[in-house]
């Protein structure tokens, strides 16, 4: 069973600046944690609620072949440590991978960098569609939500643990790309319609926050701006949906 110190330590991992100071962060849900468990990321503890554990005799085998540490605990304790409103009575403590890849080095077909989308649900979203579309890096601004808030963690539907994420990155950072042979498109409500753009060997494709767009820094940078068109009266499609129909577009 879990002590009054440990659940106060693992409650303490719902907020940001204690995830920072520990390096770790909580996955909750029995399919993300199987993602977590099958990444490259280190487990040190699951946590499993009475009830999981008699509904779940065989997939609680299976985790035991990970020799992880398994704490049983009571459901009243488990919802301090969980931010569903009906949680699964899984969850599990990872150690965050600060991914030391130099951006000079990387040569995929296309990467996606984040600009400023504070929503962790857009951003979660937009990362479970970056895995679906095959993409393999994905930048993000200083302002942009944490990608290990257990919002974006749940939108992801475990695609996290996929990718490679790097975090914290400002433009200057980012203009290494272009030396590199990167071609720099920025998403935008007007442009080149995607649906006739002719993408280089390599891309480099800006998102921005929907309500105020890509910044002015951005814009300057970008070799190439493009659009969605529409036939309706929606004034513009989500972030995390136009996304998707951008990747389609630029990985086929």
């Amino acid at each position: 069973m879990i002590t009054r110190n440990e659940l106060k330590y693992y409650t303490n991992l719902l907020q940001k600046k204690f995830r920072k100071s520990e390096n770790k962060f909580l996955a909750e849900g029995k399919k993300i944690v199987s993602e977590g468990l099958n990444s490259k990321y280190r487990c040190n503890t699951i946590f499993l609620t009475e009830k999981f554990l008699e509904k779940e005799k065989e997939y609680v085998k299976h985790l035991k072949s990970f020799k992880r540490e398994i704490i049983k605990i009571k459901s009243q304790d488990f919802r301090r440590i969980s931010d569903t409103k009906s949680p699964e009575g899984i969850a599990a403590a990872f150690e965050i991978k600060r991914d030391k890849t130099n951006l000079s080095s990387i040569k995929d077909s296309v990467i996606v960098y984040i600009e400023d989308i504070s929503d962790p649900g857009n951003l979660g979203t937009i990362i479970r569609n970056c895995d679906w579309f095959g993409i393999k890096n994905v930048l993000l601004s200083k302002e942009s939500a944490e990608v290990y808030n257990s919002k974006v963690i749940r939108a992801s539907m475990g695609s996290i643990f996929h990718l490679n994420i790097f975090e914290d990155l400002g433009l200057n950072e980012i203009l290494k790309l272009k030396e590199t042979g990167y071609e720099f498109v920025c998403s935008n409500l007007s442009g080149i319609n995607i649906f006739n753009f002719k993408k280089k060997k390599h891309t480099l494709l800006f998102l921005a926050n929907e309500s105020n767009g890509p910044s002015a820094q951005l814009q300057l940078i970008a070799d190439k701006v493009v659009t969605i068109e529409g036939n309706g009266k929606a004034e513009s499609l989500n972030v995390a949906s136009a996304s998707a129909v951008l990747l389609s577009e630029l990985t086929k």
